[in-house]
């Protein structure tokens, strides 16, 4: 039975901050609807879900007003909510496939027997076909999305609260994901609330949008109604909404930047592989193999492919912070300048990180110091600037991306898309020659994904490079990147294929 969640007057606000994460909020969701919550990045959307879900911890904040689902307060003992977060690594429990489909339901109590039948289906709703026993830590981070909502889907819970479930997934199987959300809640008729910046994915599959501005509940209404409104559709956009009609993110940049990148194919190569064999070490498999790349200066590559095709294990590769198995990444020229050895995998830390970048797809692994501040001036510090131009470069990048207010904030605070802008603000502010990033625009709106844009635009402009992984092909567009294509001949979505089978890189002009 679906459960109705109110609330009257309702906020949080985080230990060390003065202003809400989110509130105060006066809101109705009925039992059984289908609500599309929107805003800008910051907004308290992901805070939102986390109290619905009753696992904002008392100790972290404080709340003001009334939050109800059903006629109660939130609590996760209760079982009556399945939450699906924006972090695919922190909804992991166990090692095994099979184990963490499982767990939600163990908590529930249901028979053995149930639980064994729903597993399979459960995963195979998903797109899934893995042995029960397959790795976790193998997986990809859209991989990881998948079961994470395989476990949901088990669960079968009166309350679905969804954190952009589609942020990883690539843009073919985006929509299977979708549809498997909404069989999962029109089998239980439960009550839906899902975050997505993926507007039109959702628009003509729920019943309700609640925009949340900067101050609270900006409008609540039906999908046909808040984005008929012409007086509404420029306050929408102020806020960086992405309307319907501007599904296509190009809308936002031409608004800003009506000259979009090339990026250059003939400057100086800084960084190439022949015939390279990448896997993560100790998953005892090689997920990409017979990859040659040269990586150029003021050039941007987009490495795309379907989700598990090996994308992140690449780039951590050419980043240099895990070996490779086959072939070898060897940096040549400038980035060569200085270093004792060819491959970036054997240079210290020190001499690496002024040189590659690397943001890794979840965020949460790469910060290393108490304030945003203090995360921005660290690449800076060790590179050896001074602290006048450190200064600078923090002040710049904290007003380009809309982080100026949060400049003493702890980075785990953040929202998932401030996070985002940090890790990467944090690894472009040394400049270093080639940045790599994993998935750099999820979690952002309209005006901050512009925001971001720019920044790479900069990057590329300076003459560094950038290797990006993204399933956000409107980004690479707009930063001039050719792609680099891991093509697949895989019977599953896990990658538990034959040796003659696995990944081949094939270069996209």
């Amino acid at each position: 039975m679906a459960l109705p969640i109110t609330a009257h007057g309702y906020s949080w606000t985080h230990a060390d901050r003065d202003e809400p994460a989110v509130g105060p909020l006066d809101l109705s969701i009925n039992a059984g609807q289908k609500v599309l919550l929107l805003g800008p990045s910051g907004a308290g959307k992901s805070t939102l879900l986390h109290a619905i879900a009753g696992v904002l911890p008392a100790e972290s904040g404080e709340s003001t007003g009334e939050l109800l689902v059903g006629d109660t307060v939130p609590d996760p003992r209760r079982g009556k909510t399945g939450l699906v977060l924006q972090d695919p690594d922190s909804q992991v429990i166990f090692s095994r496939v099979g184990d963490d489909v499982a767990f939600g339901m163990e908590n529930l109590g249901l028979p053995a027997e149930v639980i064994e039948s729903r597993i399979s289906t459960s995963l195979g709703a998903m797109g899934l076909d893995p042995p029960r026993s397959h790795p976790t830590a193998a997986l990809s981070g859209g991989q990881k999305q998948r079961l994470a909502l395989a476990g949901i889907h088990a669960m079968a819970p009166e309350v679905i609260v969804l954190d952009e479930p589609t942020a990883n997934i690539d843009p073919d199987s985006a929509p299977l994901v979708r549809d498997a959300v909404l069989d999962t809640q029109a089998a239980t008729s439960a009550t839906m609330v899902i975050v997505e910046h993926r507007v039109g994915l959702w628009l003509d599959h729920v019943d309700t949008v609640i925009v949340l501005g900067r101050d609270g509940l900006l409008v609540q209404g039906p999908p046909r109604r808040v984005f008929g409104d012409p007086e509404l559709a420029d306050e929408l956009r102020e806020c960086g909404i992405w309307m319907p009609e501007e599904c296509n993110p190009h809308a936002a940049v031409n608004r800003r930047a009506p000259t979009m990148v090339g990026s250059d194919p003939t400057g100086e190569v800084l960084l190439a592989t022949t015939r390279l064999g990448v896997g993560r070490p100790g998953s005892g498999r090689t997920a990409a193999v017979d990859l040659d790349v040269n990586i150029r200066s003021g050039e941007a590559i987009g490495i795309v492919g379907a989700n598990g095709a090996g994308k992140s294990t690449m780039a951590l590769t050419l980043a240099g912070l895990i070996p490779e198995v086959e072939g070898e990444v060897t940096a040549l020229g400038s980035l060569r300048s200085g270093a004792k050895h060819a491959r970036p995998l054997r240079w210290p830390s020190h001499f690496l990180a002024p040189r590659i970048g690397m943001v890794f797809q979840e965020p949460e692994h790469q910060f290393l110091r108490s304030s945003v501040a203090g995360e921005l001036a660290l690449g800076p510090r060790l590179a050896g600037w001074s602290s006048h131009e450190i200064d600078v470069r923090v002040a710049e990048l904290l007003d380009a991306l809309g982080l100026e207010k949060l400049a003493e904030s702890h980075p785990q605070g953040l929202s998932g898309g401030e996070k985002r802008r940090l890790s990467v603000a944090a690894m472009i502010a040394p400049r270093p020659r080639i940045l790599i990033v994993d998935e750099p625009t999820f979690g952002q709106d309209a005006l901050t994904w512009t925001g971001l844009v720019d920044q790479f635009i900069d990057v590329l402009d300076r003459g560094s490079a950038v290797v990006a992984v993204s399933h956000d092909h409107d980004f690479l567009d707009a930063i001039g990147a050719r792609r680099f294509e891991l093509g697949t001949r895989t019977s599953n979505g896990f990658g538990d294929e034959s040796a003659d089978a696995v990944r081949r890189g094939v270069r996209i002009e």
